[in-house]
C-alpha cells in the first residue's frame, strides 16, 4: 500500500524531524511505500495546500499526527483528501487520541476510519496487513486501535514494544535530517546540522501536569548502549549530523545505563556537541554523571524546576524542592556546563505571589536560560481532570493550547494578566545585559537570527 504520514502544521518555534512519524515509517517501510511529510518544515500553514502533495502521491492511507491543538487543522485536512480521493483510508494517532481515545474518535466521527492510541509500531503494520489483504471486518487483534463496529466504538488494548533495539532506527532516509533549518528544540546549538535522538520510553513519575505517560505508559524501557552509538555513527556520517539532542524525558533516570552510553559516546572519539532540550531530573544526576557529559560533548542541560514555590512544586508532585534546586544547579555549574530552566506560571492553584516567587527565584539562579510556559490542561493528566471536575475547563481556547498562549488562567486571574505576566518574566530575564550579550554572542548566522526573532514575536509580542 502507498502511505503518507502528516506531521500538521502548528506555531511551533521549533522545527525538526518527528521521531514518531519515523519509526512509524521504518516499522512498515519493508513492506509498504512510504512519505513523510512535514507542515512545519515545509511552511504548509493551510490544509489545502497539501492537495497537490496527496494528488501526486496517490495515497491508499494517510496517517496524521494530533496533539490537541491540530484538531481544527486535521478536520481541515480530511475536507482536503475527501477532494482528492473518498477511498482514502484516514488514520490519526499522537498524543491527544492516545490521552482521550473514545472522544478523539467521537469528535472526528463521519471524517477518518481509525485511531490509534498509544505506541503504534505493533498495531499500524497489522492493520495494513488487513487492509491489504481486504480483511476489514475485524481489527479486534490490532493493538492500540479505536475503531467503530457499526455504531460502536471499540477500544483495543494497547501493546508496547519491550526491546526497543528490535524497532531499529527511525526512517532517516525518508526524514533528510541535515535539510533541517536552525530552528531547532531548545532555539540555541553549538553544532550544526542536528538531529534528535531519544534513548528511552515510558516515565514513572506522577507530575499532575505531564502527558507523557499516556502515551507511553509508566514502566521505563530503553535502547542498548551500542544502539544508540550506531544510531548516532550513521547519522554522523551519512547525513553529516554534528550536533545531538536527546530528547527523551528520563534519559538520565536509570544512572548505570546512562554512565555506560556516555563512556561509550567518549570511546567514539568524533566532533560532536549534544544537549538535552527536554530536560533531565535534577534527583537523577551526579559527580561522576557531569563529569562524563561534559567530557562527552554536552554543553547545556535544560532542567524542569517550573516554580519558585514549594507550595506550588508539592501540588504539581515534581518531589523536588527550592533548596534542591539551588544546589543541583550548583553542582552542574561546577563543571562547566550551562543551564536552562523551565517554568510554568498559572498552574491550578497558583496566585499572583507565587507567579511573582518564581520569576524571582528564576532571576537569582545561574540559568543562560529561561522559558516560562503558561500551564496547558493536557487531556487525561491528573491536573485536566481536577479542572474538569471543577468545571474549569469550558473557558479554555483548545486552538490555543500553547505554551505561549495562556489558554487557561488560574481562578483569580484571567488569560490577558497571565500573558502580560509571562512576558514581563522574559523581559526580566533577557533585559539584564550580562545575560542578554551571552546569548546573542551564541547566534550562529542571519537564518539563526530569523528563527530566534520569530520566536520572540510568538511569546513576547503576540497576545
Amino acid at each position: 500500500m502507498r502511505v503518507l504520514l502528516i506531521k500538521p502544521y502548528n506555531l511551533s518555534d521549533h522545527i525538526q524531524p518527528s521521531l514518531g512519524l519515523g519509526w512509524l515509517a521504518a516499522s512498515i517501510q519493508k513492506t509498504h511505500h512510504v512519505s513523510i511529510i512535514d507542515c512545519i518544515k515545509e511552511d504548509i500553514k493551510k490544509a489545502d495546500w497539501l492537495e497537490p502533495y496527496i494528488k501526486q502521491y496517490k495515497p491508499d492511507v494517510v496517517g496524521i499526527q494530533c496533539y490537541t491543538f491540530h484538531l481544527g487543522f486535521i478536520k481541515e485536512v480530511f475536507d482536503t483528501i475527501r477532494r482528492v480521493d473518498k477511498s482514502i483510508i484516514k488514520i490519526i494517532g499522537g498524543p491527544h487520541p492516545s490521552a482521550v481515545p473514545e472522544e478523539t474518535m467521537r469528535h472526528f466521527l463521519g471524517d477518518l476510519d481509525f485511531v490509534f492510541a498509544g505506541e503504534s509500531e505493533i498495531g499500524l503494520p497489522r492493520l495494513l496487513e488487513k487492509l491489504d489483504k481486504g480483511n476489514g471486518n475485524d481489527y479486534s487483534d490490532v493493538p492500540g486501535l479505536v475503531w467503530c463496529n457499526k455504531e460502536r466504538i471499540i477500544i483495543n488494548d494497547r501493546a508496547v514494544v519491550d526491546d526497543l533495539d528490535s524497532l531499529g532506527f527511525p526512517a532517516w532516509d525518508l526524514i533528510h535530517p541535515e535539510t533541517y533549518p536552525e530552528a531547532q528544540h531548545g532555539a540555541f546549538f553549538k553544532r550544526f546540522p542536528i538531529a534528535p535522538i531519544m534513548i528511552t520510553r515510558g516515565c514513572p513519575y506522577l507530575c499532575t501536569f505531564c502527558g507523557a505517560h499516556l502515551i507511553s505508559g509508566r514502566r521505563l524501557r530503553r535502547r542498548s548502549a551500542d544502539h544508540v552509538i550506531k544510531e548516532i555513527k550513521m547519522l554522523y556520517n551519512d547525513y553529516g549530523i554534528r550536533e545531538f539532542h536527546i530528547v527523551d524525558d528520563n534519559f538520565t533516570i536509570n544512572r548505570d545505563n546512562a554512565k555506560e552510553f556516555l563512556r561509550k559516546l567518549i570511546d567514539l572519539n568524533i566532533e560532536i556537541s549534544w544537549a538535552t532540550p527536554n530536560g533531565v531530573r535534577m534527583d537523577t544526576l551526579d559527580e561522576e554523571m557531569l563529569v562524563l557529559m561534559k567530557k562527552s560533548g554536552l554543553y547545556l542541560i535544560s532542567l524542569g524546576i517550573e516554580s519558585g514555590s514549594d507550595r506550588v512544586l508539592k501540588l504539581m508532585k515534581k518531589n523536588i524542592t527550592v533548596e534542591r534546586v539551588r544546589n543541583c544547579i550548583k553542582m552542574i555549574k561546577n563543571h562547566g556546563i550551562d543551564i536552562a530552566g523551565f517554568f510554568i506560571i498559572g498552574f491550578p492553584g497558583e496566585t499572583a505571589e507565587d507567579i511573582e516567587k518564581t520569576v524571582k527565584f528564576s532571576l537569582e539562579l545561574d540559568l543562560i536560560r529561561a522559558n516560562y510556559f503558561t500551564y496547558l490542561p493536557f487531556p487525561g493528566t491528573e491536573s485536566y481532570k481536577q479542572l474538569e471536575s471543577n468545571g474549569e475547563l469550558d473557558k479554555v481556547n483548545w486552538d490555543r493550547l500553547y505554551f505561549m498562549s495562556a489558554p487557561y488562567a488560574p481562578k483569580g486571574m484571567d488569560r490577558k494578566t497571565l500573558k502580560k505576566i509571562q512576558r514581563m518574566a522574559f523581559l526580566r530575564f533577557y533585559g539584564r545585559p550580562a545575560i542578554l550579550i551571552k546569548n546573542i554572542l551564541q547566534i550562529k548566522s542571519l537564518n539563526h537570527l530569523r528563527f530566534l526573532l520569530r520566536r520572540f514575536f510568538h511569546w513576547v509580542v503576540m497576545k
